[in-house]
């Protein structure tokens, strides 16, 4: 997080205040660009080199993906549901807005990406019918500076990005600050500038920053940041393995008590191995035995499990491919196994939810200016559903044993396909009315 008090927002200060932020800003760029490389599956195995007719298998694991991805899916597997009760009228045009730029799919990128970096940037605007948008911008080039208070209130935003020519040749940068009633845009020839000459200043309408941070936690540390070792000691492990399998295989062949020579045909000893795969002693005293390494392969299995246990243990994600897993079906056991993962996605939703909050009062704030009704954007409720395999038998079987003991809308809410609970309520109520006024006839 980047702080600066409140007071260095002045005009005069402006030149100095950029070049500060973008400073300290820039100091974390190889530890971001390091989290990027791990998500594509560029680690530094591959850059590893051996001595010349040694084999390299330089291996590979998608774990950064697989653990990004299961903490994303179970976040937001399910889009997030807003809820304004006596507040329809006024929720409905946010609704419509959100609706038209697909805010469920905005929203999974925006997890994608804080659960790769520790945390996402988020840029509001308005598109060219003077409609309220919102964008995913990379955090590799782009954040907030907040008030040195204990509020923490957003001061500006900063995004970055270089300007090229038609033939692909830099010619400066183009800064963006935006700040809580207009955005000023710079363009100078270096990033870190004494001097960054007058902005191009225009107005939006968004009642404060529209710049939104979605962090992923309170350390803004990536989901599998904690790992990478762990990571890397498991490409190195399966990349030997498959080096050491090589080097069996070629091994070389001593032969003792005899000497093998060019052939009439003119075939090396070598030549007549490979083509004949067969060798001829002179003797019973004369041996032959390759000369290789010793494999424990259980050993090497062993290391390969704990370090692969490891890596799902501490990024609190479990393996969903192990046997093991899904072992047991009953809800609570599912629950147990999936504790860790819950606890993780319950801390990123708190985060998340506080980001999602202050975009609902920017877009609030600009469709009211646009003549839309007052909304209340602290009490717009916003629901997030986990995207868990459901065992239906077992929630079927736990609804009948309550019913009678527990309101039916109640029970209702527990089964996965209801969307409803209140008219589902109403319609079985209505039906047995009317399969008890038939039996009655």
């Amino acid at each position: 997080m980047i702080v600066r008090s409140k007071e260095h927002l002045l005009p005069h200060l402006r030149n100095q205040l950029l070049r500060s932020v973008l400073s300290e800003f820039l100091m974390g760029r190889e530890e971001r660009e390091k989290l990027r490389r791990y998500y594509e599956n560029s680690h530094p195995i591959l850059q590893r080199s051996r001595e010349k007719g040694l084999p390299n298998h330089r291996l590979t694991h998608g774990f950064a993906r697989y653990i990004t991805t299961m903490a994303g899916g179970y976040l937001l597997g399910k889009p997030v549901a807003y809820q304004a009760p006596g507040q329809e009228n006024a929720l409905s045009p946010l609704l419509q807005a959100y609706a038209g730029m697909d805010a469920p799919s905005l929203d999974a990128e925006l997890a994608r990406i804080a659960s790769i970096y520790g945390r996402a940037v988020e840029i509001l605007y308005a598109d060219e019918n003077a409609r309220p948008r919102a964008a995913a911008v990379s955090p590799e080039n782009a954040f907030v500076v907040y008030d040195a208070g204990i509020s923490l209130k957003p001061l500006m935003g900063v995004r970055f990005s270089e300007e090229r020519n038609v033939e692909n040749v830099l010619q400066g940068y183009r800064i963006e600050v935006y700040t809580e009633d207009h955005v000023e845009v710079y363009f100078c020839p270096q990033l870190l500038s004494a001097s960054y000459g007058t902005p191009r200043v225009t107005p939006h309408y968004f009642g404060g920053v529209p710049m939104i941070e979605y962090w992923n936690g309170e350390d803004e540390q990536g989901d599998f940041a904690s790992v990478l070792t762990l990571i890397d000691a498991y490409d190195r492990l399966e990349s030997d393995r498959v080096n050491d399998k090589e080097q069996f295989v070629d091994a070389l062949l001593v032969i003792t008590g005899a000497r093998l020579e060019t052939d009439e045909r003119g075939r090396t000893p070598a030549e007549q191995l490979r083509q004949d795969k067969l060798l001829y002693l002179p003797d019973q005293e004369a041996g032959a035995s390759y000369l290789a390494r010793s494999m424990p392969e259980s050993d090497v299995e062993v290391l390969r499990s704990a370090i692969k246990s490891d890596i799902h243990k501490f990024s609190l994600v479990p393996d969903l491919t192990d046997e093991h897993f899904a072992g047991n079906a009953s809800g609570v056991a599912m629950k147990f196994k999936l504790l860790g993962l819950d606890h993780l996605v319950r801390i990123k939703e708190r985060w998340f939810r506080e980001a999602l909050r202050e975009r609902l009062r920017r877009f609030a704030h600009f469709l009211n200016v646009q003549g839309a009704k007052p909304l209340d954007a602290e009490n717009v409720q916003l629901i997030f559903s986990r995207s868990l395999p459901v065992n239906d038998l077992e929630i079927s079987q736990t609804v009948m044993n309550y019913r009678g003991f527990v309101p039916d809308e109640m029970l209702l809410t527990q089964v996965p396909f209801v969307q409803d609970a209140a008219l589902a309520a109403a319609q079985v109520r209505q039906n047995e009315e009317r399969k008890e006024k038939t039996q009655n006839e």
